[in-house]
C-alpha cells in the first residue's frame, strides 16, 4: 500500500471535522506535561470542541479550498488544531484561559467564521464572552428598567398605604 493511501484516511478526516465549523485554531502545545493536556483536553472537550495533534503536511492538504486554507502560513513546527461547530470563541477562550497557567501553551493562529487572526488577533477573540454570557447579560439589561419601575411603582402605593392611615 502506498504512503498516500494510508494518510488519506487521516486527511478525510480533519476535512471532515473542519467541513461546519464555526472556528479553527492553531496552537503548540510543546512542553506540556500530560497533566496539563490532559486537563486543556477535558475542558475543551466539555465545550464540544475537537482538540487533536496532526501532522502540518496533512492539515495543509485538509485545508486546501476551504476558509481555513490561511492557516498555512502557521503549519510550522509541532501543531495541534482546536475546532468548534457551534461556538466559534469557545477554543480561543479557553485555550486563551488555560494558557495562563501553562505558560507552554501558545495560540499561533485561528480562522473564526471565515476570518483570519494571528496571535493577538485571537487573544481579542478570546475576550468575548460566551453566547449564553452575552444573552444573559442582555436579559439583565433588558430586566433591570423594568424591576426599577415596579420598585418605584410600589414605593409610590406603600406611600399612599401610609399617608391613608394617617
Amino acid at each position: 500500500m502506498a504512503k498516500v493511501e494510508l494518510k488519506q484516511p487521516v486527511v478525510d478526516e480533519i476535512s471532515a471535522n473542519i467541513k461546519d465549523a464555526a472556528s479553527v485554531v492553531v496552537v503548540d502545545a510543546r512542553g506540556l506535561t500530560v497533566a496539563e493536556d490532559t486537563q486543556l483536553r477535558k475542558q475543551l472537550r466539555e465545550a464540544g470542541v475537537t482538540y487533536k495533534v496532526y501532522k502540518n503536511t496533512l492539515m495543509k492538504r485538509a485545508f486546501e479550498g476551504t476558509d481555513f486554507a490561511s492557516l498555512d502560513g502557521v503549519l510550522e513546527g509541532p501543531s495541534a488544531i482546536a475546532v468548534s461547530k457551534e461556538d466559534a470563541t469557545a477554543p480561543a477562550r479557553i485555550i486563551a484561559k488555560f494558557a495562563k497557567t501553562a505558560s507552554n501553551l501558545e495560540i499561533k493562529a485561528g480562522v473564526v467564521e471565515g476570518t483570519f487572526y494571528d496571535a493577538q488577533g485571537m487573544q481579542a477573540i478570546a475576550s468575548v464572552p460566551s453566547r449564553e454570557e452575552l444573552l444573559s447579560k442582555l436579559l439583565g439589561s433588558l430586566q433591570s428598567p423594568i424591576t426599577n419601575f415596579a420598585r418605584v411603582l410600589n414605593q409610590i402605593a406603600e406611600q399612599g398605604d401610609a399617608s391613608a392611615e394617617a
